[in-house]
C-alpha cells in the first residue's frame, strides 16, 4: 500500500494512535507499506528507521530510503546527482524568496534545515491557513522561473528536476522489487491533495481520503474512490477494508 503522509495518514499534524496502529496491522497481515511523501528527506530517514513501513518515498519523489533490518543498512536513492543538486540551489533559492516578498504571509517551512532536494514554501502548516489561490500564486513563480512546483495540503514544494512522485514509486519499485507496471492488480494508493495526482493516475486502485474534495476540480487525474472519513480516520477506513478482503480471499481458498 502506498500512502501519502500529511492529511492522509496524519490529521491535523498529528499522527494519532489508531492511524498508526492501521501501519502495524498492514505489516502484520504481509501488507508492505511505501509513505509517498514531500516531507523531507532527514523526516524520511527517520520514517524508514522508526516506522513499520518498507521504504519510504521523500520531497516528491526525488528520492527514497528503505532499511534492510536484518543487515542494519539503509539502502538509498536520489533522482538528481550531488553536483547538479547543489548547482540549482541557488536559484531554487532565490525563486523562494521571491514567493515571500509577492505572496505575505507566506514561509519558509519550518522543515526545511532537513530537505535536500527541494524547498518548501508554507501556507497552512506554521502559518495561515492563506487565503485561497495563494498556493497557486507561490507555485507560478516557480513554474515562471524553470521550477517544478506541488501544491500539498500545506505546503508548495519546489525543486528544479524532473521527478514527481510517481518517478519516484517506479524507481522504488524496479530497484527493490518488481517493475510497477507488473503489480499494479496488487498496489493502492491513498493521498489528499494535488500533488497526488502522478499517481492518481498511475495507480488503478486510487484513494482519496474525504478531505481532497476540494481540490477535486482543478485535478487532472482525481482518485478513482473516496474514503467517507478524513485524514488518518480515511486511512484507517480504508485498512480495515484491505485486511477485512485479504481475511475473505484466505478463507475463500481455504479447503
Amino acid at each position: 500500500m502506498l500512502a501519502d503522509i500529511d492529511d492522509t495518514i496524519t490529521t491535523h499534524g498529528r499522527l494519532d494512535a489508531a492511524a498508526y496502529t492501521a501501519l502495524e496491522r498492514l505489516r502484520d497481515a504481509g501488507i508492505a507499506v511505501v509513505p509517498v511523501t514531500g516531507r523531507p528527506a532527514g523526516w524520511c530517514d527517520m520514517i524508514a528507521r522508526f516506522w513499520p513501513v518498507a521504504a519510504v518515498v521523500g520531497e516528491n519523489g526525488a528520492l527514497w530510503y528503505s532499511l534492510d533490518h536484518a543487515a542494519r543498512r539503509m539502502r538509498r536513492w536520489q533522482a538528481q546527482p550531488e553536483a547538479d543538486r547543489l548547482a540549482r540551489r541557488a536559484t531554487l533559492d532565490a525563486l523562494a524568496a521571491q514567493a515571500l516578498r509577492d505572496v505575505p504571509g507566506s514561509a519558509i517551512a519550518a522543515d526545511q534545515p532537513f530537505r535536500l532536494f527541494d524547498v518548501a514554501v508554507d501556507f497552512a502548516e506554521d502559518v495561515g491557513p492563506l487565503e485561497a489561490g495563494a498556493a497557486e500564486r507561490i507555485a507560478a513563480i516557480f513554474h515562471a522561473g524553470g521550477a517544478a512546483a506541488k501544491v500539498s495540503s500545506i505546503h508548495v514544494n519546489a525543486w528544479m528536476g524532473d521527478w514527481d512522485k510517481r518517478a519516484g514509486v517506479e524507481n522504488l519499485f524496479a530497484t527493490l522489487w518488481q517493475p510497477l507496471d507488473s503489480v499494479l492488480d496488487r498496489v493502492a494508493f491513498l493521498g489528499d491533495s494535488p500533488n497526488d495526482a502522478p499517481m492518481f493516475g498511475r495507480i488503478p486502485l486510487s484513494v482519496g481520503v474525504a478531505n481532497v474534495a476540494p481540490f477535486l476540480p482543478g485535478m487532472a487525474t482525481p482518485p478513482a474512490y473516496i474514503a467517507s472519513a478524513e485524514g488518518g480516520a480515511g486511512f484507517v477506513e480504508f485498512t480495515e477494508a484491505v485486511i477485512a478482503a485479504r481475511k475473505h480471499q484466505e478463507r475463500k481458498q481455504t479447503p
